[in-house]
C-alpha cells in the first residue's frame, strides 16, 4: 500500500489522515491494541509537570513524598482516580519499561511518552530507543516540543525563531521514518512557541499519520491568541492534550498568566473537551495544573514582539481586555512564599480539585 495515498473500492483517492479521520473509533482502537480506546472509560490522566514540585523531591515529607520514577506516578495517580500518567522516558532501559507495562495493566491504566525530537542526525538512534521503551510499556502517544523554550524569552528576532521553525521541521522529518517503522503517534505541543496556524502549517508539510497536535488549552494565550481559535484550528490534528483552565491579570509590562483549578479560571472547559471529543474520539485528555508563581508575559515590551511582526494590535487588545476584566479573584495564587510541605500541600489539593471538577462538570468520569 502506498504509504501517502489510499484508493477505497474506486472512491477517490484520499490520504492516511482523510482515511483515519473516516474510520470508526472501535474500528481505530482494534488497530492499536493498548491505546486509550482500550480504556473504557474517559476519566482524565495526568501531566508529570503537574506534580513540579513533588518529582524527584528530595524533601523529607511523610505526607507527601517524592515520585523517584515513573512507577510512583503510576501507583499515585491510581489511588487518586486518575486514568493514565504522562511522563518522560529518557533513560528507561527495557526492564524498567516491562515494570511500567505490568504496573499500568494492572492498574487498567494508560502510559504516554514525553520525548525530545532528534536534531540531529546522530541523535536518531537515541530517539528510536526511547520510542521503542515507550512502546514496551505499553504506550501509543508521544508528547513533544520542538523549541528551546517560550517564543518571546528564548528568541530574539525573527531571524532567530525562523532558524528555529527550520530546525524543528528538520528534526521532525528526521523522527517520521522511525515513528513509523514502530506505528508510535508523536504529538507537538503548542508550547508557549507556535502560534496555532504555524503549527498546522508545519503538520501538514510533514503529512505524516504519525505526527499530530498535544492540544494545550491554554499555552497560546500567552502568544496573545484566542484559546477557542486555537482548540478549533489545532483540534483536527490533536493526539492528546494537556488540560488547564487559566487566570490572568495585568501587569506593568503586559499580563500576568497562571493555571488554575478547572472550573475557576476563564476557559469554556466544557466547549473545549466536547470539540476536542468530536475531532478525535480516542484522544486521552491529561491534567497539567502547574502550582506555581504566575508567569509575566511582557507584551508591552519591544523585544516580545521581535519574533511576533505579523500579530495584529486586535489579538493583544483583546488579550489585554480579557486580563483587566476577567481579573483572578483577590488576585493569582502565589506559592514561591511557602514551606516546601505547604507548596507539595497546595499541589496535591489542586490536582485533586480539577480531578473532581473533571467528572462533575467535562464528563470525563
Amino acid at each position: 500500500m502506498d504509504s501517502k495515498i489510499l484508493n477505497l473500492s474506486g472512491s477517490k483517492k484520499v490520504n492516511r489522515r482523510e482515511f483515519l479521520g473516516h474510520m470508526s473509533a472501535a474500528t481505530l482502537a482494534l488497530t492499536l491494541p493498548g491505546s486509550a480506546g482500550f480504556i473504557k472509560d474517559k476519566r482524565m490522566g495526568i501531566v508529570v509537570h503537574s506534580y513540579a514540585s513533588r518529582w524527584n523531591s528530595k524533601t523529607n515529607s511523610h505526607q507527601f513524598p517524592g515520585f523517584k520514577d515513573a512507577l510512583d506516578l503510576l501507583t499515585h495517580c491510581h489511588h487518586i482516580g486518575a486514568a493514565g500518567i504522562q511522563v518522560g522516558v529518557k533513560g528507561w532501559t527495557k526492564d524498567f519499561s516491562n515494570q511500567v507495562r505490568d504496573r499500568r495493566e494492572k492498574f487498567n491504566m494508560y502510559v504516554e511518552g514525553s520525548i525530545a525530537v532528534p536534531f540531529q542526525a546522530g541523535d536518531v538512534s537515541e530517539f528510536e530507543k526511547e520510542v521503542i521503551a515507550a512502546k514496551e510499556a505499553g504506550a501509543t502517544v508521544l508528547r513533544s516540543v520542538c523549541t528551546s523554550g517560550r517564543r518571546y524569552e528564548v528568541y530574539h528576532s525573527a531571524a532567530d525563531f525562523e532558524k528555529a521553525h527550520t530546525e524543528a521541521l528538520a528534526a521532525l522529518r528526521l523522527a517520521a521514518p522511525i515513528l513509523q517503522k514502530h506505528k508510535m503517534k508523536l504529538a507537538v505541543e503548542n508550547h508557549k512557541d507556535w502560534r496555532a496556524p504555524e503549527l498546522v502549517g508545519i503538520i501538514k508539510k510533514l503529512d505524516s499519520e504519525w505526527i499530530g497536535v498535544t492540544l494545550d488549552f491554554g499555552n497560546s494565550i500567552a502568544l496573545m491568541e484566542d484559546p477557542m481559535e486555537v482548540v478549533t484550528t489545532l483540534a483536527p490534528y490533536l493526539f492528546t492534550t494537556h488540560v488547564k483552565d487559566m487566570g490572568v491579570d495585568e501587569c506593568e509590562d503586559g499580563i500576568l498568566l497562571s493555571e488554575v483549578p478547572l472550573g475557576q479560571g476563564i476557559l469554556d472547559l466544557p466547549a473545549i473537551v466536547a470539540i476536542c471529543k468530536k475531532n478525535n474520539s480516542d484522544a486521552t485528555f491529561n491534567l497539567e495544573m502547574i502550582t506555581r508563581d504566575p508567569l509575566k508575559v511582557p507584551c508591552l515590551t519591544d523585544d516580545y514582539w521581535q519574533t511576533l511582526p505579523d500579530v495584529i494590535g486586535k489579538d493583544l487588545a483583546r488579550t489585554l481586555h480579557t486580563a483587566r476584566t476577567k481579573k483572578f479573584a483577590n488576585g493569582l495564587p502565589r506559592v514561591s512564599h511557602l514551606t516546601v510541605d505547604e507548596r507539595l500541600a497546595v499541589e496535591e489539593k489542586n490536582i485533586l480539585s480539577c480531578l473532581e471538577q473533571s467528572k462533575n462538570s467535562l464528563g470525563l468520569k
